[in-house]
């Protein structure tokens, strides 16, 4: 488990080299981008219990949230035909496609209409801001399996208020939070330490 979770631990580490220099939105989506590419790029670092789907619902797991809120990372699971309802997320957001495939159906609250379609493979990275476009619908492609989208997001997404919206446009507010309690250890060491003290 611990060499597997060091892809995670890595990206989070450069992750938070770039929110250091508080860099303006369009960097963040593109050099950050490139960043959660590398890491969908490969799919043996997710810790089983966070890619675990519901029958009733798709499921968010924190993976690693800033200690400052300037960013979080979570695994969206989706059961076969889940969907979310049309949404927004008030902060910038990056969305990489790890397991399955998603469909994104983007949607224009003024013609309460769906303007647009993206289907996300595995290796693909999208984003979402209120600058760019912050309002969709994301389903499970797949209606026999699971789906796995690894989600950064400019901010504490769990306890960001944000809204849902009916057909018609009303919003409803909601907050998310999280499905899990724990998020996973990014920081033993242990084993590769101890196994370099034994080559001595």
């Amino acid at each position: 488990m611990a060499e597997r979770i060091e892809r995670l631990r890595t990206f989070v580490a450069r992750f938070t080299r770039l929110m250091e220099a508080s860099p303006p939105e369009p960097r963040v989506l593109d050099e950050g981008g490139g960043l959660l590419a590398d890491l969908v790029a490969n799919d043996d670092w997710l810790p089983d219990e966070y890619a675990v789907p519901d029958r009733e619902r798709y499921q968010q797991f924190l993976l690693h949230c800033d200690p400052l809120e300037r960013f979080s990372v979570v695994s969206f699971v989706w059961g076969p035909g889940q969907s979310t309802p049309i949404h927004d997320h008030c902060t910038w957001g990056l969305i990489g496609m790890l397991r399955g495939a998603e469909l994104s159906h983007d949607w224009d609250l003024n013609k309460g209409a769906e303007t647009r379609t993206t289907r996300l493979e595995p290796g693909a990275v999208a984003a979402v801001s209120p600058a760019i476009g912050d309002v969709h619908k994301v389903e499970n492609a797949y209606g026999d399996r699971a789906s796995i989208s690894i989600h950064v997001y400019g901010a504490n997404i769990g306890a960001v208020a944000r809204h849902v919206y009916r057909e018609t446009g009303e919003p409803v507010p909601f907050v998310s939070g999280y499905t899990n309690a724990a998020v996973p250890n990014l920081w033993d060491r242990s084993a590769s330490v101890r196994a370099g003290l034994g080559s001595r």
